[in-house]
């Protein structure tokens, strides 16, 4: 899968693409990624990319022409990517989300800084998204968000690709209690069933324990949960 990202600091991204699950997928050649930036579509010889708004307020605005050329400039190979532009105006991104957007050849996220970007460029992109209900700086930090989530769905990015699907909100549900060595510590011990052996019981066990945490935690997803006939039964023990 290729990323375009699209931004006036493509210096902000050097640490989170070049560590961990990131540069391991880029070593399989699963992800790649193309930094935009837009400065370098900006026609005058200053590259000045934002300007007052009209009708005056506080702040720059993103003028239109370098970030909607520089949009652009990610669509001249043979897949166009989708046009994502990062804005607390958008929906809210979700692990339904990330699914969907992993099956996708390309994807180029836009990020904008400022005041926000000039309403035109929104003709130029296919949808928005947010991250939550608060305001970043600009929209690298989403950016890199949408970009772990997404590239770990990414077939041969993670070493298991289980460890996708077990994860919190794969069947919006959240994931159950983990545990690792050693089985007792300060007093606290792993339960007994996951010493047991017994891998259907195991199951069983973690099944509960993600139906048990969500209902405490998070109940909302449990109407949008596949359930089956023991777990509505599970739920109202």
């Amino acid at each position: 899968m290729h990323f375009h990202i699209v931004t006036l600091f493509p210096e902000f991204f050097a640490s989170a693409l070049a560590a961990t699950m990131l540069k391991k997928g880029q070593e399989r050649g699963a992800i790649c990624f193309h930094l935009c930036n837009i400065r370098d579509h900006a026609a005058d010889k200053h590259r000045v990319t934002d300007d007052t708004p009209y009708g005056g307020g506080p702040g720059m605005v993103m003028k239109p022409d370098p970030i909607i050329a520089a949009i652009e400039a990610t669509s001249r190979g043979a897949d166009r990517p989708r046009r994502v532009l990062l804005s607390p105006q958008g929906p809210t991104f979700t692990q339904q989300r990330a699914h969907e957007l992993a099956a996708l050849p390309a994807l180029a996220l836009i990020c904008g800084r400022y005041e926000g970007v000039d309403e035109r460029v929104r003709a130029f992109v296919d949808e928005e998204l947010s991250v939550g209900d608060f305001v970043l700086s600009g929209g690298e930090a989403a950016a890199i968000v949408i970009i772990d989530a997404v590239a770990r769905l990414v077939p041969g990015v993670l070493g298991s690709a289980e460890s996708a699907e077990t994860e919190s909100f794969r069947d919006h549900l959240l994931e159950g209690p983990q545990y690792t060595r050693p089985p007792e510590y300060r007093g606290l011990r792993v339960p007994e069933i996951l010493l047991s052996g017994d891998h259907a019981a195991i199951a069983r066990w973690r099944r509960q324990e993600a139906l048990r945490r969500t209902f405490e935690r998070r109940p909302d997803l449990l109407a949008h949960a596949p359930l089956t006939e023991e777990d509505r039964a599970f739920l109202v023990t």
